[in-house]
């Protein structure tokens, strides 16, 4: 009975994710700067520098700030200074087209939908089902 209750209200939970995340994002649409690409990303250029940009299947290094809509901090290497070296492939869909979009030292503020991230599933503990999270990401290099 206890993992029939606790099933039942991962479901509540994802819908009440899924309901906030569209609310959130919806008003999020309408602050100023704020943009959305046809995937339903949205993103705000904190800086703009020009030059390179990578490619899907490029190795990058960037300092990022991930957070829950609650504010909840998931990963944050400007505080740690200390700059994660990844693959953009094996990013979630969101972050992969968003970090396209960047050139080296640029700063975009990112709002990827639950469709773009974990999606129904979620991770289990970090990152509930449905959830709408941000980014705050700082390109440092193509590698």
């Amino acid at each position: 009975m206890a993992g029939r209750e606790k099933k039942s209200r991962n479901k509540g939970s994802a819908g009440n994710n899924r309901k906030s995340g569209e609310d959130f994002l919806i008003n999020n649409l309408q602050k100023t700067g704020v943009s959305e690409t046809e995937s339903g990303l949205q993103y705000l250029v904190v800086e703009e520098t020009g030059g390179h940009k990578p490619g899907l299947f490029d190795e990058v290094l960037i300092h990022q700030r991930a957070l829950l809509l609650d504010g909840k901090i998931l990963e944050d290497t400007y505080r740690q200074n200390r700059p994660d070296k990844v693959k953009l492939e094996e990013l979630i869909e969101g972050l992969q087209e968003g970090l396209q979009m960047m050139s080296v030292g640029s700063r975009y503020k990112f709002w990827v939908p639950a469709d773009l991230a974990w999606g129904r599933k979620g991770t289990g503990n970090k990152i509930p089902p449905n959830a709408v999270l941000s980014f705050d990401i700082r390109l440092v290099e193509i590698c």
